[in-house]
């Protein structure tokens, strides 16, 4: 291999080696993206109608409505930060606006 050849093959090679950790670091990314997924993809226990829901992006969407609809403009919280009393408004409401998505699993031991 001539002296052009070898610049040129050695230039390939640094550009590969400068570049492999930017590649890398955006598929951590999407890695921790589909880590948040699923961490936010989980079962919520309803006590007082006995089932599980899947809380997940269609359940939040329904909450928000909900929590925009039932709050008169009150500052948003989060589901797990209500108390049991608000919990049990939200599902009675999700019961009567029925499951729409799908995502409704029926306690087995009843």
């Amino acid at each position: 291999m001539n002296y052009n050849g070898m610049r040129y093959l050695s230039s390939l090679l640094l550009i590969g080696a400068l570049a492999a950790p930017l590649a890398m670091q955006g598929q951590d990314r999407d890695d921790r993206h589909d880590r948040d997924d699923r961490g936010k993809n989980q079962r919520v226990y309803d006590r007082q109608h006995k089932d599980y829901h899947q809380w997940n992006r269609d359940e939040d969407r329904n909450y928000r409505q909900w929590y925009t609809e039932s709050r008169n403009g009150r500052e948003y919280r989060e589901y797990h930060r209500l108390n049991s009393k608000d919990q049990n408004a939200y599902w009675n409401w999700r019961h009567q606006h029925g499951d729409r998505d799908d995502h409704h699993d029926r306690d087995e031991r009843h």
